[in-house]
C-alpha cells in the first residue's frame, strides 16, 4: 500500500517545525503584529477582548510568553470608586450608568468598580468621602472641587497608597496621580470662538451660565471664553457669570433674569450642566431661534435641543474612552508603570446638528 502524503498544515496556523513568532499570533488572533507586540509585553490601550484573544492564540500554538509582573495576575481584583456629584446633570448621570454596566469589560482587567454619587458642590463632604474610601477601595476618580479640604483628602489618600484620578475637573497642589479631562481654557475659547463666528462682525452681548466657579473645570473655561472675546472679537460684550448649579430649574431662573435684564442678548454658554433649563427660558420668550445656545456634554436630551435648533453647538468627550483612560492609569500603577504611559489625552468634539454621532 502506498505511503500517503503528510496532511497539509490547517488554515491560518503556523508549521512547527520553527519556533512561533509573533507574526504567527497576530495572524492567528486576527490582530496587528503591534497589536500583539502591546499584549505580550503588558503595556496598556487594548481592549480586553482583543487581549484575551490573542493570550489564547499564542497559547494554542506555543508561543512563550513573559509578561512583566503584574499584580492583576493575582486573585484579588483592584477595586475602584468613582465619585460623581449628584443632581440633574444628565451627562454624569449618564457616565455613572455607563461605569455600572462596564463589569464585564472591567473584569477583562481583574478590575471591579463602584459608583457613588454625593451632594454636589460641598467640598467638606467630598474629603470626608474620599478620606472614608480609603478603607475599602484601591483607587479613586472624582470630580475635583479645587478646595484645600479636598487636596487635604487627596494627600492623606497618596500617603496610604491609594492613588486617585481627576476626571473632568483637575485639582492644583495635591498628589492626584493623574487628570482625564478636556483642556478646559482651550474649550472655553472654543466656544467664545464658536458664538462669535455664530453671531456674526456685529456688537452684541453674551453672558455665561456655569454650574459652580468651584470646579477648576468652570472656571478655566470661564478664562478662556473671556479672553478669546477680549483678544479677537472686542466688539461683543461679555455681561456677566452666573452659577446655576447645574440644576435645570436654577438655570430655567437664571436665563429668565438674563433676558429680562437684556433685552438684545444673543449669546449664552452654558458652561456647566443643565442647559434643559436654559433652553426652556428661551423657548418660554421666543428667543430660542435668535439667541446663540453653546454647551457642554451630548446626552439625549441635548440631541433633542440640536436637532429642533435650540441649541447650536455642543463641546463634548467620549465618556467611554474616558472610563477606559482611567483603567490604563489603573492598570500602569498596578504594573509599576508611570500612571500615563501610552494614554491618549481627552479630545474634544463639536457636535452640531448636522453632524449628530
Amino acid at each position: 500500500m502506498p505511503d500517503l502524503p503528510p496532511s497539509p498544515p490547517r488554515p491560518g496556523r503556523p508549521r512547527q517545525s520553527r519556533l512561533p513568532r509573533i507574526a504567527d499570533v497576530a495572524r492567528l488572533s486576527g490582530v496587528s503584529t503591534a497589536t500583539v507586540d502591546r499584549v505580550l509585553n503588558g503595556r496598556p490601550g487594548v481592549r480586553a477582548p482583543t487581549v484575551q484573544r490573542v493570550m489564547r492564540a499564542a497559547a494554542e500554538i506555543g508561543y512563550a510568553v513573559e509578561l512583566p509582573p503584574d499584580p492583576a495576575a493575582s486573585l484579588q481584583p483592584m477595586r475602584l470608586a468613582f465619585v460623581l456629584p449628584a443632581g440633574t446633570n444628565r451627562f454624569l448621570a449618564g457616565l455613572g450608568r455607563l461605569i455600572s454596566g462596564a463589569a464585564d469589560q472591567l473584569a477583562g482587567f481583574n478590575m471591579r468598580a463602584r459608583v457613588d454619587f454625593i451632594e454636589s458642590f460641598n467640598p467638606d463632604l467630598l474629603g470626608r468621602h474620599l478620606k472614608e474610601l480609603g478603607r475599602d477601595v484601591d483607587g479613586v476618580v472624582f470630580m475635583a472641587i479645587d478646595h484645600p479640604a479636598v487636596r487635604e483628602a487627596v494627600n492623606a489618600l497618596a500617603d496610604r497608597g491609594v492613588p486617585t484620578v481627576t476626571l473632568i475637573s483637575d485639582i492644583g497642589h495635591a498628589r492626584r496621580a493623574a487628570y482625564v479631562g478636556l483642556d478646559n481654557r482651550a474649550a472655553g475659547r472654543t466656544a467664545a470662538y464658536l458664538m462669535a463666528r455664530f453671531i456674526g462682525p456685529r456688537p452684541a452681548k453674551v453672558a455665561m451660565i456655569a454650574g459652580s466657579l468651584s470646579y477648576r473645570a468652570h472656571g478655566e473655561r470661564e478664562m478662556g471664553f473671556l479672553h478669546m472675546f477680549q483678544e479677537a472679537y472686542p466688539a461683543v460684550e461679555v455681561v456677566g457669570l452666573r452659577e446655576g448649579y447645574d440644576d435645570q430649574a436654577k438655570n430655567h431662573r437664571q436665563t429668565k433674569m438674563l433676558l429680562a435684564r437684556h433685552p438684545d442678548l444673543a449669546g449664552i454658554y452654558c458652561i456647566g450642566g443643565g442647559p434643559e433649563g436654559i433652553a426652556k427660558a428661551l423657548k418660554e420668550a421666543r428667543r430660542d431661534s435668535d439667541v446663540v445656545l453653546i454647551g457642554h456634554g451630548l446626552t439625549p436630551e441635548v440631541r433633542e435641543l440640536l436637532v429642533d435648533g435650540t441649541m447650536d453647538a455642543v463641546i463634548t468627550q467620549n465618556p467611554h474612552g474616558s472610563l477606559m483612560s482611567c483603567v490604563s492609569i489603573f492598570a500602569n500603577i498596578r504594573a509599576g508603570r508611570p500612571a500615563q504611559d501610552g494614554v491618549e489625552p481627552a479630545r474634544s468634539e463639536v457636535v452640531f446638528r448636522e453632524n449628530l454621532p
